[in-house]
């Protein structure tokens, strides 16, 4: 198994660019075949109403703080393995991947508490009312039994990424999401049709479906990992002492990314309260454009999530010369792939939209959306690929700075001003998010130069 390991990161450095689509071309069917499903249960909720769209989307902040903590943390652990792999370290790789299991154990056990006893006081503080509040609990009441399983399986992803494996999440993740969209129609809808096979739970319903799916891709990873072992990496969760260095060396990277991820998530929230303000159909419109903006950048974080491996084990094993090359190729492929998918996406958005729905408040807000968020996308894309070149070598404070100014410096504000003080059409609430991604865009790409420039001449290498 370690030799596997050693030629894997031996055939990267023999071809960076191979490598990299070598990693990306999974993570991006992984996250293809989820964004489907995100799809799919968005049109078959939205088959429920606005209401029940709008209820499920003041969910979102809720999850989107649980997965900025899991994914946040994951990218540490991601770089930490890759780094320690780049230099030979196996005992370290192995420790900094028992470090993952006990920090989902922590998050998972924490937030599925917090559910429990405190969700439908959360979701009204986010601004959800009457009808929609009902729904919102509904659907949280029951998801918040899964969101451990969901938990696991995200660091088991983090891990087999920092070692460079990304097919085998792919396949799991694929027949997680398969299962749910199977499970979907039978949990929602009465089925009337089929001789009322289904169960008629509503959002209920689509809440139970994604907790039996994540339970199945839970206990995949567990069967292959701790029964099959089916990774270079060990687990001795007896023998597990804590490290204060590999901690560290996961946190200074995780902590970062998981608070700017839970920036993001209070952002939400705090549009969610601006944009009820208009109306719900106004927030229902808002969660049709983000499922749709989610196939934009699928293959951007499908690349992103590959450059994190890359440049954690090139720079690990001081291959400077490779982690130029691959920096400046995965940054311009960011650029390329997103100028094209968001042309398409600006040409096609009101049908893109009237997938999801037949109501024309909720098309034209989602369209109004697109078709100026689109274009800024290709800048959005440099931004995130920069981010991700940051976290592989060890860097996660510009992350969250850089989302600090971008949410709360300038999105935010600008969106209350607008909204509130002004008394601007919604339009003006994605006026604000442009604003805010170009300032961000031209920090992230200047700050990833910067200290190219201190790797290179430490090196006696040019950029």
């Amino acid at each position: 198994m370690e030799s596997n390991s050693r030629s894997r990161l031996a055939s990267f450095l023999e071809n960076p660019q191979k490598a990299l689509w070598t990693l990306a071309i999974p993570i991006m069917f992984g996250m293809g075949i989820h964004t489907l499903y995100n799809i799919v249960d968005m049109l078959f909720i939205g088959r429920l109403g606005g209401d029940a769209i709008a209820g499920v989307a003041f969910n979102m902040p809720i999850f989107f703080l649980m997965l900025g903590l899991t994914m946040g943390l994951g990218s540490g652990v991601t770089a930490s393995i890759a780094r320690l792999i780049g230099e030979k370290d196996k005992r370290g790789a192995d420790n900094s991947a028992e470090h993952a299991i006990a920090m989902a154990a922590s998050i998972s056990g924490i937030f599925t508490l917090l559910g429990i006893y405190f969700g439908k006081d959360i979701l009204s503080m986010l601004g959800a009312e009457g009808n929609i509040l009902a729904l919102g609990w509904d659907y949280l009441s029951m998801i918040v039994l899964g969101l451990p399983f969901m938990v696991f399986s995200g660091f088991f992803r983090s891990i087999l990424a920092g070692e460079g494996d990304m097919k085998f999440p792919m396949i799991v993740a694929g027949l997680g999401t398969i299962f749910n969209i199977i499970l979907d129609p039978i949990f929602i809808f009465d089925l009337e049709d089929y001789g009322n096979f289904g169960l008629g739970m509503g959002v209920k319903g689509a809440a139970l479906a994604t907790v039996v799916s994540q339970l199945s891709v839970f206990l995949i990873f567990i069967y292959m990992l701790f029964v099959k072992e089916h990774a270079y990496i060990t687990f001795n969760l007896k023998d597990f002492s804590p490290s204060k260095s590999i901690l560290w060396d996961i946190i200074k990277v995780g902590l970062p990314a998981s608070l700017s991820m839970i920036i993001m998530a209070v952002g939400q929230g705090v549009f969610n309260k601006i944009l009820i303000h208009y109306s719900s159909q106004t927030v229902a419109g808002y969660q049709v454009a983000g499922r749709l903006d989610m196939l934009i950048f699928l293959p951007i974080f499908a690349i992103a999530g590959g450059m994190t491996t890359l440049v954690g084990m090139f720079y690990g094993a001081k291959e400077i010369s490779a982690l130029n090359q691959i920096i400046r190729y995965g940054i311009k492929s960011s650029f390329t792939i997103t100028l094209i998918s968001s042309t398409f996406v600006y040409l096609f958005a009101e049908a893109f939209s009237s997938w999801f729905t037949n109501n024309q408040e909720i098309i034209d807000v989602s369209v109004g959306f697109l078709k100026l968020l689109s274009l800024i996308y290709p800048l959005v894309a440099i931004a995130i690929t920069s981010g991700r070149v940051m976290q592989g070598l060890g860097k996660g404070l510009p992350v969250l700075i850089i989302t600090v100014i971008r949410v709360l410096g300038i999105s935010a504000p600008l969106s209350l001003y607008f909204s509130f003080i002004l008394e601007k059409p919604v339009e003006w609430n994605w006026y604000a998010m442009m604003i805010a991604a170009g300032i961000s865009f031209t920090i992230a790409v200047y700050w990833v130069r910067f200290e190219l420039n201190k790797i290179n001449k430490i090196h006696g290498e040019t950029i």
